[in-house]
């Protein structure tokens, strides 16, 4: 038996609104290359969980981690191309596009995570959020991962000590003429090739965070960190700015807010997970950790400031006196 007209018309009724109600929702790709369980892991998840609370029906967040979308080396092309909607890369990677952002590469700079957070949250901080605009980026948040120390298979106390090493740095001109200016030797490599490196002896140093250290158990080959603080290993939240623009005024300010939120999150875990990892290294028992005193400290950083002045053209006096301000 046919179904009736109005049969068709009640199915019809029914069916229509779903549709609608589904293509209204918008999708937003969220790519990033570490784990879950890492800072910034538990941050993506946490931003997918508050959007799906609070805008349910309106947003959905595709969270996709661990590069199993895109790669270290792809991501940012895949957020100029479209494919993917929001990144958190390590700030180093966008130097290329914006030179003020080597601001946070520069050495001693900061004298604690205290000044650098004080730094970001005042209008220099949070204009160079907007310094990727001309390449069709927009700057939505930092995400902190930690304080950055220095390991070597020597004690790294002045220096002079550092002078002959080869460290593994990230894909940073800034980091690199950091350590030549120690009379040291940098190799850009990917982080996750650190270990293999390091037993090939094609590097006997590096730079790092606490919690980086301890996931890749670097102590088991490296017998000395040196406790330096002497940069910072931050990521950017970034969205694709026409992608951003083109959502409606009332969901961008709910994002906003629920981005506020994560990233108060992600500072607190990225803390608490440093603090942890260090006092693991610490009961581990293979490795020692060097404080810097003031003196030893000062000395490094004296060391380092010709790096401030070498990069100073790209990135602004008036920028570097704005961040020196904020210890």
């Amino acid at each position: 038996m046919k179904p009736s007209i109005l049969g068709l018309c009640a199915l019809l009724s029914v069916a229509l609104p779903l549709t609608a109600a589904q293509a209204d929702v918008i999708t937003l790709r969220f790519s990033h290359v570490v784990a879950p369980d890492t800072p910034k892991g538990k941050g993506a998840l946490l931003f997918q969980q508050l959007v799906a609370q609070r805008l349910a029906g309106q947003v959905q967040l595709e969270v996709m981690p661990s590069g199993t979308a895109f790669t270290d080396a792809n991501e940012l092309q895949a957020l100029q191309d479209g494919k993917v909607d929001i990144l958190a890369p390590a700030i180093s990677k966008l130097t290329d596009l914006s030179p003020k952002l080597k601001l946070f590469d520069l050495p001693f700079l900061f004298e604690s995570r205290a000044a650098l957070d004080h730094f970001q949250s005042r209008p220099s901080g949070r204009q160079l959020l907007l310094s990727l605009e001309p390449s069709g980026i927009i700057g939505l948040a930092y995400w902190p991962n930690g304080l950055k120390q220095l390991s070597a298979r020597k004690p790294l106390r002045d220096p002079g000590d550092a002078k002959g090493l080869v460290f593994r740095i990230q894909n940073s001109d800034v980091l690199q003429s950091q350590f030549e200016a120690l009379g040291a030797t940098a190799v850009k490599l990917p982080f996750n090739q650190t270990p293999k490196a390091m037993a090939s002896g094609t590097v006997n140093a590096t730079e790092n965070t606490w919690s980086n250290y301890w996931s890749q158990r670097l102590d088991q080959q490296q017998r000395y960190f040196t406790e330096s603080n002497h940069g910072a290993l931050d990521y950017m939240l970034i969205v694709k700015a026409d992608r951003w623009r083109t959502l409606p005024f009332a969901v961008r300010s709910a994002l906003e807010e629920i981005i506020d939120q994560v990233t108060f999150e992600v500072k607190k875990q990225s803390e608490a997970e440093n603090q942890r990892d260090r006092a693991r290294l610490v009961a581990a028992g293979s490795s020692e950790i060097l404080t810097l005193t003031p003196e030893q400290r000062a000395r490094w950083r004296e060391a380092m400031r010709p790096v401030w002045q070498h990069y100073e053209g790209e990135i602004g006096t008036s920028l570097i006196k704005a961040a020196e301000s904020s210890n």
